[in-house]
């Protein structure tokens, strides 16, 4: 399976995040699993490619010219794609994903997640989505997310396009357990009768 880690390229967080992330790369190596990430040699991005790599793991990264050429990109990865720009990037990520885990991390990692669910309710896409809450990191998230549903933007159902992990282990259980299902099949009446949000 190919699951791939949405993750932050700072190197100035906290050390608990580096030895998750390290655990998280580990792990999808050991479970026979290949990670797809944003090819990055530093931060998190870094320290996740290179425990699964030592743990025997294959890590192919994908990266926007423009960053390539300032020398960010991962040179020991079993497989580097290379395109135009951020938005083609994703692109090629999703289609090569089997999953998704959103890692701690900044506004790239957000926006990166929330298309994948955004996808999902529009039922474009049925894969599975982790979000890694390490720390409590996705408390204040969820929050907003929750009191989206309360007041109608969100429908309950949606809870379902994604799974909060307290854990590496929970979410890798996860992604290994997870069934497509029908959610986001119906949207465009199911939403246009509740008034929950379909697109931007």
């Amino acid at each position: 399976m190919n699951i791939c880690v949405y993750c932050a390229s700072s190197s100035a967080v906290d050390a608990l995040y580096f030895d998750e992330a390290r655990r998280l790369g580990r792990e999808i190596a050991l479970r026979g699993h290949r990670v797809i990430y944003g090819a990055g040699n530093i931060g998190l991005m870094g320290a996740l490619a290179a425990a699964a790599r030592d743990a025997g793991g294959e890590v192919e990264g994908v990266i926007p010219a423009f960053l390539k050429e300032k020398g960010l990109a991962d040179g020991a990865l079993t497989r580097l794609h290379v395109t135009p720009d951020m938005r083609s990037r994703k692109q090629k990520m999703e289609d090569l994903a089997d999953a998704f885990i959103a890692f701690p991390g900044g506004f790239g990692t957000l926006e990166e997640v929330f298309e994948i669910i955004t996808l999902k309710q529009l039922g474009l896409l049925d894969k599975a989505c982790a979000l890694l809450n390490i720390n409590g990191y996705f408390d204040a998230l969820i929050a907003q997310i929750e009191r989206a549903i309360r007041e109608r933007f969100i429908k309950e159902a949606y809870r379902g396009l994604y799974h909060v992990s307290p854990t590496v282990q929970d979410a890798l259980d996860y992604i290994g357990a997870y069934q497509p299902g029908a959610i986001g099949k119906d949207w465009g009446i199911a939403d246009a009768d509740t008034g929950a949000e379909v697109g931007g």
